[in-house]
């Protein structure tokens, strides 16, 4: 048998032919199928919720009527604002034995603090000692300079904030962030965008009250200048540093100390340097993406946000990220010090000099952070 008839005796396999009623096609008709009842029940369950909770939204009332804010892009963190830990390097003072201190203030060795839940403490020698208590009736001997009821040129005083004191005495300069919003509401503040912030003066002799600016969003901390010729003010809302002349040649005047900053300022303190010491709790990335940016000029998703979300909600979103910059006398940037995620020091306010040491206060943390500027 030669190799042709080989060929043609052999049996060759029948094609399989796969019908419509083979198991493969009833598999994939059947994952078809499947698929279209699930997209089908997705879609009519997202319905089902979102139509009510668009309604639900639209009838809820707002707690705040947000302005759009016009903020340009943020500076890029580079050069002295480059990223870095040296925050981390700092030391928790302590701990759990007081709660917000956000301001700090040294008379020799003896350090003062007030407290969110509105303490004045003294610490001497590591021991803590409460002297007044501002709300629950004093447990120290206090002196009342302006009430918080006085009504000043048509508005009312409500959100007191910070002070900063010529040397002799005589002239106290002072914040009022809001005659709307009071300190426990200060995200309100942030996110309506109110414009209703003064920088005021007290003369200590004659008791009078001055306002010197107004229209400010959120005026916050304030320092005098070593020459005591200007006084800066922190405008958080605006991420931005004000300056008035109180005065010199320029007296009475305004303008623009630092514009467009990194993050929210909080309070502002001298540096040893000569420059200015600021405490930021909230920073605004670039590059990377600002939720305070984004949210801006978009008061429609603001308020879309607050009629479903509380203040402490809302603040948990916020991303944690501590931030010093020393500015020097006319406003650049000579360093920054910072916390990524506010891992050792969180919700920074304030960051005070004293002796080589850079104490740093908070608005929520329970501790006062310290740091060797001799190691960063």
């Amino acid at each position: 048998m030669n190799e042709v008839e080989g060929l043609r005796q052999r049996r060759l396999p029948h094609p399989q032919v796969i019908t419509d009623d083979s198991p493969a096609q009833e598999a994939k008709e059947g994952s078809t199928y499947s698929s279209k009842v699930f997209r089908v029940t997705f879609l009519t369950l997202a319905a089902s919720l979102t139509v009510p909770l668009l309604g639900v939204t639209v009838l809820l009332d707002c707690p705040i009527d947000p302005q759009p804010i016009s903020l340009k892009e943020p500076p890029l963190l580079t050069g002295v604002l480059e990223p870095n830990i040296k925050l981390r390097k700092a030391e928790r003072l302590w701990e759990n034995q007081l709660y917000g201190p956000e301001s700090i203030v040294n008379i020799g060795d003896i350090l003062f603090t007030g407290t969110a839940d509105g303490k004045i403490i003294k610490i001497e020698d590591g021991e803590i000692q409460t002297i007044s208590r501002i709300g629950h009736g004093p447990c120290g001997e206090t002196k009342m300079l302006v009430s918080t009821k006085t009504v000043i040129e048509g508005q009312k005083l409500s959100f007191v904030n910070d002070l900063t004191m010529t040397r002799d005495g005589r002239k106290i300069y002072f914040t009022d962030s809001s005659s709307k919003w009071q300190r426990r509401d200060y995200l309100f503040l942030i996110m309506e965008g109110t414009d209703d912030g003064r920088l005021l003066e007290y003369d200590t002799v004659t008791k009078e009250v001055k306002v010197l600016m107004v229209g400010l969003r959120f005026p916050n901390g304030v320092q005098l200048s070593p020459a005591e010729d200007f006084v800066l003010v922190q405008e958080t809302t605006m991420a931005r540093i004000r300056r008035y002349y109180v005065s010199g040649l320029m007296k009475g005047g305004a303008d623009m100390f630092v514009e467009n900053m990194p993050g929210l300022p909080d309070n502002i303190r001298l540096s040893s340097s000569g420059g200015y010491w600021v405490a930021m709790a909230a920073v605004r990335h670039n590059p990377g993406f600002s939720l305070l940016d984004f949210l801006a000029e978009k008061p429609w998703i603001k308020k879309m946000i607050f009629k479903l979300l509380s203040q402490e909600t809302v603040t948990n979103f916020v991303p944690k990220y501590s931030l010093v910059v020393e500015l020097t006398e006319t406003g650049s940037y000579r360093r920054s010090f910072h916390d990524p995620n506010g891992v050792m020091v969180a919700y920074v306010s304030e960051a005070h000099e004293h002796d080589g040491y850079l104490y740093l206060g908070s608005f929520r943390s329970p501790y006062i952070c310290r740091i060797n500027l001799q190691h960063v």
